[in-house]
């Protein structure tokens, strides 16, 4: 005798159908096949217990149960209640017919309870791309579940529930959440306010054309100059999540385990702010088992570095290749995973080890040789892909007595909603592009047909081509920071001031720190 049921096995973000065959002959055997993991293995047990505590018998038969397709690894406790429903299903105590259409994930406790696992939006998804017309899935993972539309979602609490469930004995509610309504209601500003912000104008205003635009933008200045409290409130000032962004951010938060729980979809951009401690794999993504790094949790958010030359060489050369193609390759010996990493990447520093090169109030104790090797722990390609340098000076005592609170951030958001919407418009113009949506973005194609210059200004970028030193890759973020400059102005052309404002955040490339 042969049963099928349907389990899913996550791979990336996304999730691929396993078809769950159960074999049945005269015999004491119970074989596991298909590249089961360890935690796979262990099911065993786990069922062995659940099925007993709640009045099943092992069946005296030899189970022959394989896990299709037979050379992708499965991994994870998700594929207990599959497992235990094709047992049930094998020995009659659930009709065949029931198990028809519908895919079952789950991790079972020792007593048949359910527990939630990693990764069911994507599980949701395969489901639907699949044909298959229902889930049963642990109840905790149920709201998640339900964002996919055209799929039934059961959320059951225990074995027991879904075998009478799939006997006709009793009913379980079906789980349904109004999506759009989800995620009208979670679209709030957030609660740090650049009103609280005294001073920084150049600062305040170098954020908002990286908002505006979606430009990497690196902070300099001495410690407690506010460097940390401008980069927590960029994402109060940046466009509001939209409908496909906010279901990707989900699928990879869902994927990682950090999905809140009794929460849908993650209807705020991710700001996620690493320790310089954090190894390489941690941040851009892998493991053993990969899952992803922090460049991927920070997808349509803000990937936040404070004390920049304090993180490993290495995991900052990584990084290099996901910050322009905005996504990470995990390659393993059998297969491999794609994560997603388009953030906007804000770092900050102090310009020498004792932090007051250039500090009007504070002597620096640091020699050149330390200031230098302390600035060279950046290499120059990270640096070429960060478009907005900015120094950051001490706040005087007459702006931070002011009472008066500064420019909220739905006022700068507005602005920055407005640019971004002129940048939509101009690409969804061009047939060929399918991704880029903000001006960082553009391909060399479209900074050729939307970066037009006239003569002076032209002749201007020539000039500070040759004067600094400035590199191809410069050019091409220099034109690119112009061109928001301008859409926030809401004009058609970049003009020469600009362009000169988009050169002057070039600051390291001139090599100008403390001045």
């Amino acid at each position: 005798m042969l049963i099928k049921g349907y389990g899913a096995a996550p791979q990336g973000i996304d999730a691929v159908i396993v078809t769950i065959e159960v074999h049945a002959v005269p015999g004491f055997e119970f074989t596991l096949v298909g590249l089961p993991d360890n935690a796979v293995r262990e099911s065993r047990d786990r069922i062995r217990a659940a099925l007993q505590v709640n009045g099943y018998d092992i069946p005296h038969k030899q189970l022959t149960i394989n896990m299709a397709p037979a050379d992708l690894k499965k991994e994870g406790a998700g594929y207990d209640l599959p497992l235990a429903i094709g047992m049930l299903a094998i020995c009659e105590h659930i009709p065949t017919h029931a198990l028809e259409g519908r895919m079952f994930v789950g991790e079972l406790s020792l007593d048949g309870t359910l527990q939630p696992i990693h990764g069911m939006l994507p599980i949701a998804l395969c489901a639907k791309e699949q044909g298959l017309k229902e889930i049963i899935v642990p109840k905790d993972n149920a709201l998640e579940a339900a964002v996919v539309e055209g799929l039934d979602v059961y959320g059951a609490e225990n074995l027991m529930d879904v075998v009478h469930f799939l006997n006709g004995i009793q009913t379980i509610e079906k789980t349904t959440v109004d999506i759009q309504q989800e995620f009208e209601k979670g679209q709030t500003i957030c609660d740090a306010d650049f009103s609280d912000v005294r001073g920084q104008e150049n600062v305040r205003r170098a954020m908002e054309i990286a908002a505006a635009g979606g430009h990497n933008i690196l902070m300099i200045g001495p410690p407690g100059t506010g460097k940390s409290m401008l980069a927590k409130r960029l994402p109060s000032i940046l466009p509001p999540l939209s409908l496909k962004e906010a279901l990707e951010t989900t699928k990879i938060h869902s994927v990682a385990g950090l999905l809140p729980k009794n929460r849908s979809i993650l209807t705020q951009r991710p700001f996620r702010a690493p320790h310089h401690t954090i190894t390489d794999v941690a941040l851009v993504g892998g493991g053993t088992n990969p899952r992803p790094g922090e460049i991927s949790l920070a997808n349509n958010g803000v990937l936040f570095l404070d004390e920049l030359p304090e993180y490993k060489r290495s995991a900052l050369e990584v990084m290099r290749q996901p910050l322009e193609d905005h996504k990470i390759i995990v390659s393993r010996s059998r297969f491999s995973v794609e994560y997603p990493a388009t953030f906007m990447l804000v770092a900050a520093m102090n310009p020498c080890p004792c932090g007051h090169y250039g500090d009007p109030n504070t002597i620096c104790t640091c020699t050149p040789s330390q200031v230098h090797r302390y600035k060279d722990k950046i290499s120059g390609p990270l640096l070429d892909r960060i478009d907005i340098t900015v120094p950051v000076q001490a706040v005087p005592y007459s702006e931070l007595s002011k009472m008066e609170p500064g420019e909220p951030s739905k006022d700068i958001r507005a602005r920055v909603v407005r640019a971004r919407e002129i940048q939509i418009e101009r690409f969804k113009a061009d047939e060929s592009n399918t991704t880029v949506y903000c001006n960082a973005q553009m391909t060399p194609k479209m900074l050729r047909k939307y970066c037009v210059l006239d003569a002076m200004s032209d002749q201007l970028l020539e000039q500070a081509m040759a004067q600094f030193g400035l590199s191809a890759r410069a050019y091409d973020r220099i034109l690119k920071v112009a061109r928001t400059i301008a859409d926030l102005e809401g004009m058609e052309t970049i003009q020469v001031a600009h362009l000169m404002e988009a050169i002057s955040y070039r600051s390291l490339d001139r090599d100008s720190w403390g001045e």
